[in-house]
């Protein structure tokens, strides 16, 4: 009984030291005020909102409702060559957890040596004949009073996690990758319908100034800068296209293809969500999965503690060998030779190379701990930034439709007054050089403004089924 009492305050000493302890989310994290007002330049929301349907929490189909980008998405998840490699990385580390679960079980093999057996004779006697066989087998326990293999296996398993995070993360990049490359296929697409558009009418103002020369209204002069800006126009027209062949290229990199011509819709037929619910504070510490990553590779840092730890504590082994054997001809053939034996290994001086270990392994977790401070600031900063961009683009694309609407009478009242000879050649080049840039800045304010609602899915930890 009194040893039982002495064993027993062991291993509460040994629990109160850390040895069984699991992993808790320390308290001193900071996860207020992640996320600044979109309306205020000065104010953070220092409380997150209450949160039931996360934008970052739908799936992406419900994101991302144009079928053609949905196909896309499709052939990316399935072929995309770092998201299957994620996908074999996690069952690397599924085999290793195996492993280590295994490890709390007795190692079983056919002795230390292999199975002999010999014959011999006595140079004496030659009629005299020794046989001698032995097939050893042994068993060995190794027990885990001190925790060593727990916290090896709970180091495993939260390693495991994190993988399954990296996984996760490279699943929302080649959403977020594809979609972002199909919205910049249809903004290269209405660009090139707009510069296709206003070259036609820079080479109708072109024949009209040739006409107007030659009857002797304008100069030579005016004639050159009407060709020029028509030129110009052809050379955005070839620069679109190669930009559409390229990005058309990078796409089918992501989809696991050869570079070929996407099939697509247009810009004006998308339709994202234009109201958000981010639910940001402690949700998004599990919704991102870089964020809960770098958390595991804390809670991984916590269980290595613990091992170190154990370091210091003896390391008991248990075991027993067998050998079907008749021990060099003294036994009568056939029998089995037992032996069972413990070992008790305690540290005792080390070098210091026990207590640099756990110095290092507390090190450790207090970067990882910094890490994944640092992981959560910048999530929210993602977040912010995205919202802010999203509401900067809308505003600046309402505003642009406004001044297209402006600019597209003014080239008309300026062509008018032209053939009237109530304005010269250079209000029509700038009317229409003016409205041209407006056409052109209203699409990519649009494409802009798809673009943050990419970025503010994956921010919020998007990329789920």
């Amino acid at each position: 009984m009194k040893k039982i009492m002495i064993f027993g305050a062991a291993l509460l000493l040994m629990s109160s030291c850390g040895l069984y302890n699991k992993y808790e989310r320390p308290d001193n994290v900071q996860t207020q005020g992640l996320i600044r007002d979109i309306v205020s330049d000065g104010d953070t929301l220092a409380v997150a909102p209450e949160d039931t349907a996360s934008f970052g929490n739908l799936p992406w189909r419900s994101v991302f409702t144009d079928p053609q980008l949905q196909a896309l998405i499709e052939q990316g998840l399935q072929k995309n060559a770092n998201l299957q490699n994620a996908v074999l990385s996690v069952q690397m580390y599924e085999t290793m957890l195996k492993a280590a679960k295994l490890a709390f079980l007795p190692a079983i093999q056919i002795g230390a040596t292999t199975p002999t057996g010999s014959i011999s004779t006595l140079y004496t006697d030659p009629s005299v004949t020794t046989k001698s066989y032995s097939i050893p087998v042994s068993a060995s326990w190794t027990l885990d009073l001190f925790g060593n293999i727990l916290s090896q296996k709970r180091s495993t398993q939260m390693q495991l996690l994190g993988m399954k995070d990296y996984q996760m993360a490279v699943r929302a990049q080649v959403v977020s990758g594809i979609a972002n490359a199909y919205y910049t296929l249809l903004m290269l697409d209405e660009q090139l319908a707009i510069v296709t558009s206003m070259g036609q009418m820079a080479k109708d103002t072109w024949e009209m100034m040739q006409l107007q020369y030659k009857l002797g209204r304008v100069r030579s002069t005016s004639v050159q800068s009407a060709e020029a800006a028509y030129l110009s126009t052809q050379t955005q027209a070839n620069d679109f296209r190669r930009q559409i062949r390229s990005t058309e290229n990078a796409l089918c990199l992501l989809i696991g293809q050869a570079g070929q011509q996407i099939s697509r819709s247009s810009l004006a037929a998308q339709s994202l969500p234009t109201e958000f619910s981010t639910g940001v504070g402690v949700a998004l510490l599990q919704n991102r999965p870089d964020v809960h990553n770098a958390e595991m590779k804390l809670a991984a840092c916590f269980h290595d503690i613990q091992t170190a730890r154990s370091k210091f504590y003896p390391s008991i082994t248990i075991g027993a060998s067998a050998a079907f054997t008749n021990n060099n001809g003294v036994l009568n053939p056939g029998k089995w030779l037992t032996t069972l034996f413990g070992s008790l290994t305690q540290p005792i001086f080390q070098r210091g190379a026990l207590t640099a270990n756990l110095k290092v392994s507390k090190l450790q977790y207090e970067q990882a701990f910094n890490t994944w401070q640092n992981s959560i600031l910048q999530a929210g900063n993602e977040v912010s930034n995205a919202l802010v961009n999203y509401n900067g683009y809308d505003a600046n694309s309402k505003l642009e439709a406004q001044r297209i609407e402006v600019l597209s009478k003014n080239v008309d009242d300026t062509q008018a007054l032209y053939q009237s000879s109530g304005s010269s050649y250079l209000e029509v080049l700038t009317a229409q050089t003016q409205l041209l840039s407006a056409r052109l800045n209203k699409v990519t304010n649009d494409f802009n403004k798809m673009q943050a609602v990419v970025s503010l899915y994956t921010a919020l930890g998007g990329g789920g089924k």
